[in-house]
């Protein structure tokens, strides 16, 4: 017995998101089917207005409803340094720190020939135009450890040093309530690498 059109549509849609495969996605339609109408209109009402409402702000490139963001509109946050991110997520990871202060850059991906992204399809433009203003002392790359993020990382390091702007990068090591004797080799290293005073 095959699923009703409208159901198969369902799954057939969920199943195209990131790490869904078709059974996952038959689960999700059977649990939407199940559940009140209520939660399936707001459901529906919700992954709308999502496309409708949200855009990337004009200035850093972090998902927004208003333009410029709240980050960017905010008069506490130091503009004498800029983080450099991959993606929004990032920014919403950093953010959940309470350790950083400075303003925000998205690329919105990071260099990878293999995808068929290089630096144009980047917002790596933007940023050197944010830099020409003068008033950025320091940038932080917090593009993500993988070959990808290394690279987009050494690229804009680049780019960045001789406008006579610090460039840094950030820490990379064993997280907090890990053991070294199950952590790879190269994170071991790299903290070792990156070992600060005490």
């Amino acid at each position: 017995m095959d699923y009703t059109p409208a159901l198969e549509r369902l799954v057939k849609l969920l199943s195209r998101m990131p790490g869904i495969g078709e059974k996952s996605a038959a689960r999700l339609a059977f649990f939407i089917l199940r559940a009140d109408e209520s939660y399936a209109r707001d459901l529906a009402a919700a992954v709308e207005a999502v496309k409708t409402e949200t855009r990337f702000c004009s200035t850093c490139f972090a998902l927004t409803e208003s333009d410029p963001c709240p980050l960017c509109r905010d008069p506490r946050r130091d503009n004498r340094i800029l983080c450099v991110v991959e993606e929004a997520s990032d920014l919403l990871a950093i953010e959940r720190s309470h350790g950083f202060s400075g303003r925000y850059h998205v690329l919105q991906g990071a260099i990878s020939p293999l995808d068929g992204r290089g630096p144009e399809q980047l917002r790596i433009k933007e940023l050197l135009a944010r830099l020409s203003g003068g008033e950025v002392e320091e940038v932080v790359l917090a593009t993500n450890p993988s070959v990808e993020g290394e690279a987009t990382a050494l690229y804009l390091a680049r780019l960045i040093k001789p406008l006579g702007i610090k460039v840094t990068r950030i820490a990379r090591g064993i997280p907090v309530g890990g053991t070294l004797e199950y952590a790879d080799q190269v994170t071991v290293g790299r903290a070792i690498e990156g070992r600060g005073d005490m």
